[in-house]
């Protein structure tokens, strides 16, 4: 049965049920939260950088932005400030940043849509977490430098990565990982990076397998899906409809594999890296199998495991430890 199973996968998984008509997707739990917002601070630099007519003005500009300076252009890079300066400026006074700065203008506008969107998601968190204080949220051009900074009190954004698909211009990578870079993602990927930060997500450290590693990143996905409610799921996974369909589809086949092939308890990080890394397709599930599947049914695993637990809280569940008390506590066993 085994070798017929396994025979099976590479030629059915994803070739059925994945049709064109998309699984509507239900809002999860969406808090009433009584008129309370939440006002972030937000600037943008993105101009200020494009518009720097000398080098001067671009040192000072960095110097009041030390971190912009540190982590988006990454000063420690150079071998000196000298070099440095020059590189950026060069940078900047290129042609084609007119090019970006005007995309950047069409997709984001006066930037109050991205504000608000920020704002909606972190006042779900402090529902959840009334001690939260948000973060103050920075946006700028780096000419495809660097994507994001995300820290506890604050978040800076190049927007350049950002523009999506009709844009000119985009970052020189896979096209499977485009798909992270849309305008819709910048959020959901600050909200991705909360939910898997010990700062929320409580894990065991001794814990080293397959398992604690899905976990983990399926309760930092269950975090993001209940600060952006109705955001869909192929969203926040980057998933196209045809992939997410296809994983719901065949969620028995998915999860068949992973206990044939005893993955659950490895901690080879070789193993981990063909289930939960980047990768175009989870070949050792199947052909047109997404990447980071162990990351989905890790999701699934936490989605199974609030739904038999209705009496626990968002919080508590982020803060158990225990990734195989959780899953065995789940009973999660898709039919």
């Amino acid at each position: 049965m085994r070798s017929v199973l396994i025979g099976l996968f590479a030629g059915l998984i994803f070739l059925s049920g994945c049709g064109d008509k998309e699984q509507e997707e239900a809002c999860v739990f969406e808090p009433s939260l009584d008129g309370k917002g939440v006002t972030v601070s937000f600037e943008q630099l993105q101009e200020s950088l494009v518009q720097v007519k000398s080098k001067q003005e671009l040192v000072a500009l960095l110097t009041r932005e030390p971190l912009v300076r540190d982590y988006i252009f990454r000063r420690n890079e150079y071998p000196d400030d000298s070099v440095f300066i020059n590189e950026l400026y060069a940078r900047f006074a290129n042609p084609h940043l007119d090019t970006l700065a005007m995309e950047v203008k069409r997709v984001f506008g006066d930037g109050s849509a991205l504000r608000k969107s920020f704002e909606d998601a972190f006042a779900h968190i402090q529902y959840y977490y009334p001690d939260f204080t948000p973060p103050k949220i920075k946006t700028v051009i780096s000419g495809l430098d660097t994507d994001l900074l995300v820290s506890d009190s604050l978040i800076i954004v190049s927007l350049d990565f950002y523009l999506g698909a009709g844009a000119k211009y985009r970052p020189k990578i896979y096209d499977y990982l485009l798909r992270k870079y849309d305008p819709d993602d910048i959020v959901p990927s600050c909200l991705l990076i909360y939910g898997i930060s010990d700062r929320f997500n409580k894990t065991s450290l001794q814990d080293k397998t397959v398992l604690a590693d899905m976990v983990a990143y399926g309760k930092s996905f269950y975090f993001a899906k209940h600060m952006m409610p109705c955001l869909p799921d192929s969203t926040l996974i980057w998933y196209t409809p045809a992939e997410i369909n296809g994983s719901r589809a065949h969620e028995d086949l998915i999860w068949a594999r992973f206990i044939e092939s005893k993955v659950l308890y490895e901690t080879s990080h070789v193993v981990k890296k063909d289930y939960l890394g980047e990768r175009p397709v989870t070949i050792q599930v199947g052909e047109k199998c997404p990447g980071r599947i162990g990351q989905w049914v890790g999701w699934r695993i936490v989605n199974s495991y609030m739904k038999s637990h209705a009496d626990k809280t968002l919080p508590q569940l982020m803060a158990a430890e225990d990734a195989q008390r959780l899953f065995k506590e789940s009973r999660y066993r898709p039919q």
